[in-house]
């Protein structure tokens, strides 16, 4: 039975429909179809060559009527409506697929997100994300759904049921796009949402395109008075009324504003929208404060004139006011730069040295293990660490940093003979000739990096490659912890840099950590003697907004019982956000650790380690402990992010698609077994190649003293190494 209908319609608009069709078939699972209302003989054409079905269609046939035809000749369960314009992220159909396996029968929409792409950009992303991530997992009736009005309104971006469809298509088959979006919404039993991107719509010139005509502009209005004529007759709470209410003025004003268009159209279309404000305005309605309160008022009022005369005067101030910042930070720029340019031209300064770690977080991952090990080998050089001013506070006593920006952050980034980064410096520090960049990185790479995100616009999210190859291009040096990240980092990250296969500096902690070092960490985090500790540490999604864990942790902790304690780290780009934890933190079975550092003491801490795609399984590896892979979206992952190989058939030890499953193995011996020690043997050989407690000490003589490889220390191998002992051995 055919679960999902891909209707591709329109057009062959700018030739783009080829482009979209090759992301539908090159990735269609066996339980989607793809129907293609191809309208004018060019699309069907090219619909032909695609496969799937092909509904034909007379030039000139609107979209609405091409999608109705698709509709009509698709047998799924779901319909997907994407238009020619536009494309298929990878592994998109798949996500929806997953999710769509998920909902109840009471669910006729499921909401998700997307990107735009204009003629000269790609993969901007919008709020809607945080819309999405509010609702979760859960399905919620049009009443408490309110805020998902405010959703991007195409068809694209969300599945409706086929029966839902047809029951409603009076009311859905024949609208413009805006409308039948938002009236599914309206119409739906229930709605559930995705927090996954599942199209890239795209934009195209304006100038291309033919001229919107008046009643077009009229059509607007139009389609909102018709959606609350829509809601009127459904019923219902008001808060919904008052969203689309508000989406509709908001909307009107923006068309007022911002198109151009003939004056008597500007007119007409401003007073069919005052008309429209007037006779909808919700009871009790208040209008927003400030400039926007005022633009309501005249909207109301018809005062199209007056609401002239009011944008021309409020264009005055913004650029007067633009013009006195511009020129505030012109000046505030020119004295900086001015600052800076006389420290390049000074000497360079041989003993002073420039640290950071995640875009000035603190002091941390593989550049303090440098720093460390350079105050013991090269007291003579003096670290100074670039810091944000949040961070600030946090800091170590005694540690001397600059906060970006300031005077002295230039001087320092201008003098120093070493510059120490796990990501990249801004664009705006210069590479001198007689200046050292180190780059350690930050992690194995599984997913994919650099270069290879070309191929995977949810990842790469509008990044811009020339400028990272700019930056690239400064690297003297790019630390490497196994001939897997070397030869990654090469085409990810191509230049002329020396690759230093010395393993990673933060890891040397895991091979000289002693039995009191272990102790002391347990007793900081409470965890009692002989009690099992389990670390979980999932990975950043790039199609998830905000961090839920994916796992029921009230359920799993209460299941492993009292003996077992989860010390649970969210990853740190949700560092912003509200922590999911906090009302398991009374428990005792589960330490909310996204907030603790160093993670290396995390790690020591713990018996095992479950994580999904996180680079800090290659960490653990060092530690040869136990290592749990629960993968439950990893096809979802690989497609959308993009990885290196395929942890599925190379994993670090067990693997866990389900909770019951992963339950299963943390409550026998399997998640300790030899099947396990077998996988992460193999893992270890491949991928702690070089990590053997003497990396730091490799790169700080290699760099920073100018000893030659053959004079380092040799790496010791895999077999041959001693890791720190378990807590249980650090109890006895």
């Amino acid at each position: 039975m055919t679960k999902l209908s891909v209707i591709v319609y329109g057009p062959d608009v700018q030739g783009l429909l080829g482009a979209c069709l090759d992301s539908v078939a090159g990735q269609l699972p066996p339980d989607a179809e793809l129907v293609t209302a191809a309208v004018g003989e060019t699309a069907q054409d090219v619909a032909v060559r695609h496969g799937g079905s092909v509904v034909p269609l007379a030039p000139g046939t609107s979209d609405a009527a091409a999608r109705a035809a698709g509709a009509a000749r698709a047998g799924g369960t779901w319909l997907w409506f994407v238009h020619a314009k536009d494309r298929l992220p990878t592994g998109a159909p798949r996500a929806l697929l997953d999710r769509l396996a998920e909902v109840p029968d009471t669910v006729d929409v499921v909401v998700a997100d997307h990107v735009r792409s204009t003629w000269r950009s790609a993969g901007g992303s919008g709020a809607d994300a945080g819309r999405l991530a509010r609702v979760g997992r859960r399905d919620l009736s049009p009443a408490e759904a309110s805020d998902l009005l405010r959703v991007a309104p195409l068809l694209g971006n969300r599945a409706v049921r086929a029966a839902f469809w047809q029951e409603h298509r009076d009311e859905l088959a024949d609208a413009d796009e805006m409308f039948a979006a938002r009236a599914a919404l309206v119409l739906a039993g229930r709605i559930a949402c995705l927090e996954h991107v599942v199209v890239e719509a795209r934009e195209l010139r304006p100038e291309s395109l033919p001229p919107v005509t008046a009643e077009q502009r009229y059509g607007l209005v139009g389609a909102y008075e018709d959606l609350q004529r829509l809601m009127e007759r459904r019923g219902g709470p008001a808060r919904p009324r008052a969203v689309l209410y508000d989406l509709m003025a908001t909307e009107s004003m923006r068309v007022v504003a911002r198109e151009s268009m003939p004056d008597a159209v500007a007119r007409e279309f401003f007073r069919r929208a005052s008309a429209a404000a007037v006779r909808w305005r919700p009871e009790g309605h208040r209008r927003p404060g400030g400039l926007e309160g005022v633009r309501r008022r005249l909207l109301e009022e018809d005062a199209y004139a007056k609401y002239r005369a009011f944008q021309s005067a409020n264009h005055l101030r913004r650029d007067w006011k633009a013009t006195a910042r511009t020129r505030k930070k012109q000046l505030g720029a020119k004295v900086r730069d001015v600052q800076y340019q006389r420290a390049l031209r000074q000497p360079v300064d041989p003993d002073l040295a420039v640290f950071s770690a995640y875009w000035d977080r603190g002091v941390a991952c593989n550049p303090a293990a440098i720093a460390a090990k350079l105050a013991e080998l090269a007291p003579h050089i003096r670290p100074v660490w670039v810091v944000s001013r949040a961070t600030e506070p946090l800091l170590p006593p005694g540690t001397d940093h600059v906060v970006p920006g300031t005077r002295r952050y230039w001087e320092v980034m201008a003098r120093a003979a070493y510059l120490v980064n796990n990501v990249n410096f801004p664009n705006a520090v210069v590479k001198r000739p007689d200046a050292v960049h180190l780059q350690t990185h930050h992690g194995t790479p599984l997913k994919k990096m650099g270069l290879d995100q070309l191929d995977y616009p949810t990842a790469s999210k509008g990044l811009d490659f020339d400028a990272l190859l700019s930056r690239v291009d400064k690297w003297d040096y790019s630390v490497s912890a196994n001939s897997h990240s070397t030869r990654m980092w090469e085409h990810a990250y191509p230049s002329h840099y020396t690759s230093l296969d010395h393993g990673y500096p933060r890891n040397d902690v895991y091979y000289s950590a002693t039995s009191a070092d272990i102790r002391a960490v347990r007793d900081r985090l409470g965890i009692a003697p002989g009690r099992r500790a389990v670390l979980y540490a999932p990975t950043h999604r790039d199609y998830e907004a905000n961090w839920t864990p994916r796992l029921d942790l009230a359920a799993l902790s209460e299941r492993l019982g009292d003996d077992t304690v989860l010390l649970v780290r969210g990853h740190y780009f949700y560092g912003g956000a509200a922590s999911p934890l906090a009302s398991l933190r009374r428990s005792g079975h589960v330490i909310d650790v996204s907030a603790y550092d160093p993670v290396e003491e995390l790690a020591l801490a713990s018996d095992a380690l479950i994580t999904d795609y996180s680079s800090i399984m290659f960490d653990y590896a060092n530690l040869d402990r136990p290592i749990i892979s629960y993968a439950d979206d990893w096809d979802t992952y690989a497609r959308t992010r993009g990885v290196y190989f395929d942890l599925m058939a190379e994993p670090p030890g067990q693997v866990a698609r389900t909770q019951d499953e992963l339950t299963e193995l943390l409550a026998t011996d399997a998640w300790r077994d030899e099947a396990s020690a077998k996988a992460r043997a193999h893992f270890r050989r491949r991928f702690c190649e070089f990590d053997d407690g003497h990396a730091a000490e490799r790169v700080v003589r290699r760099v920073f003293l100018g000893e030659p490889e053959e004079a380092l220390p040799p790496v010791v191998p895999v077999a041959a190494r001693t890791p720190a002992p378990t807590p249980e051995e650090a109890t006895r």
